[in-house]
């Protein structure tokens, strides 16, 4: 894959094709638009529609994959923006924004994966056809969805202690956890609330389709006609994940497939899913790791107080601090941090990922007992101070928050599926096309 490729799936990117899309004129010479449907009091506009069926067109294009009918995949690329439009509407409602700072911390994040300077995006996605403006646009808004669904989903899963417990009980000497998965996988829905027909009806469609990849049918394109999971349209690629972060219904079936194996049709609440193994590797969980413990002062500019200004009262808290007043007391006064200000701005032990990208180069290369020197974050300035570093053993840590996730994991699937289904059912939809 070459280095716009991976840019262009970092994220779904709708306005990719801006180029190609096919948009009439007006006896003027104009470019004229229309509606595709009214969502709620928003629309999803026929440009809208068109670029995100070209991208489709390409990517299978490039991947040798055979499309349904092209009023089928209409219908089906116009139901997931439908779906957008609705969560960005939520989204909106609750209040969730995304930052210039964090999309370039993000934006940033993907170029150096695929090795490019922050600098050189523009112009390098500029020379494949695709508007800068717009991809900035469309990667916020997948950031804001995502934060919507760890509100409106993630956040309200709990997991048990019992679970927990249960969950250590059975990981013990399973080899599933010891490995990573590249999965994809085909899902029948049924409506809420679904009759012993309906659900007969899923488990007939499955059968058959299972059948079909049995005598050599390929399975993305099966997914791209046939299943109703949010990535249909990718061929029901899942990506790739530790065996111990596996939805629990996959859990318990990959563990005895083999790289290229298709499960036969699994039944969920929701409907009928099939797994495929495309690789799967072992993995060496991590015992050991350094923790650093630091404490911190954050500023964070606002209405009130700007860059320079919050910027300036840290630089006069580095020089007070270094000639001699406490490190605490200053932090109780000024930081801006509600989770570390009333103890003096220290933090717990933390592992390595545990903060943002920018505060932990700082927290990472300066020396224990060193004061920093001001430095900006997506959260405002910062002056920190590693107190100590060491060297823990988390095994059993790991092995719990392995638990946590994967209990989640297990849920996540269901719940994000009725989610969808419930805000899909609770808008007002009236296609046009």
């Amino acid at each position: 894959m070459n280095k716009i490729n991976i840019l262009v799936a970092s994220v779904s990117i709708a306005a990719a094709c801006s180029a190609a899309t096919a948009q009439e004129l007006s006896e003027t010479g104009t470019f004229l638009d229309g509606v595709a449907a009214v969502v709620n009091e928003g629309v999803v506009l026929k440009s809208e529609l068109n670029r995100e069926q070209d991208l489709i067109i390409m990517r299978a294009t490039e991947q040798g994959m055979q499309l349904p009918p092209a009023h089928i995949l209409r219908e089906q690329v116009l139901e997931r923006l439908i779906l957008e439009e609705i969560q960005m509407q939520r989204a909106s409602r609750v209040g969730i924004q995304v930052s210039d700072q964090a999309l370039n911390t993000a934006i940033a994040q993907i170029a150096e994966n695929a090795g490019i300077a922050f600098e050189e995006m523009p112009k390098i996605l500029e020379n494949d056809g695709i508007s800068y403006p717009e991809y900035r646009r469309d990667m916020r808004k997948q950031m804001v969805l995502e934060q919507l669904r760890r509100i409106d989903v993630v956040g309200r899963i709990s997991v048990t202690p019992r679970e927990i417990e249960q969950c250590l009980a059975n990981l013990e000497d399973n080899a599933v956890v010891n490995s990573t998965y590249d999965l994809s996988h085909i899902f029948i829905s049924v409506p809420g609330s679904a009759t012993a027909e309906q659900y007969a009806a899923a488990e007939a469609e499955a059968n058959q389709i299972y059948e079909s990849l049995q005598n050599g049918a390929d399975f993305a394109e099966l997914a791209i006609r046939h299943s109703d999971g949010d990535t249909a349209l990718e061929g029901g690629s899942l990506g790739v994940r530790p065996g111990d972060q596996l939805p629990t219904l996959f859990f318990d079936v990959v563990g005895e497939m083999q790289s290229g194996d298709v499960s036969k049709p699994i039944r969920a609440v929701s409907g009928y899913h099939l797994v495929k193994v495309n690789d799967v590797q072992g993995l060496i969980p991590q015992s050991e790791i350094e923790q650093t413990l630091v404490r911190h002062i954050l500023v964070t500019p606002d209405q009130i107080i700007d860059e320079e200004t919050a910027k300036q009262r840290l630089e006069d808290a580095y020089e007070r601090i270094n000639a001699g007043e406490n490190f605490g007391e200053v932090a109780k006064l000024l930081s801006d941090d509600p989770g570390s200000a009333n103890v003096g701005g220290e933090m717990e032990w933390a592992n390595p990922g545990t903060f943002v990208p920018e505060f932990e180069e700082v927290a990472g290369k300066i020396e224990i007992g060193v004061l920093s020197e001001p430095f900006r974050s997506r959260f405002g300035w910062h002056i920190l101070e590693v107190m100590d570093r060491r060297i823990y053993d988390n095994t059993e840590d790991l092995k719990e928050s392995n638990c946590v996730q994967r209990v989640r994991n297990g849920k996540l699937n269901n719940e994000t599926e009725l989610w969808v289904r419930r805000i899909r059912d609770e808008a007002f939809v009236e296609t046009r096309i």
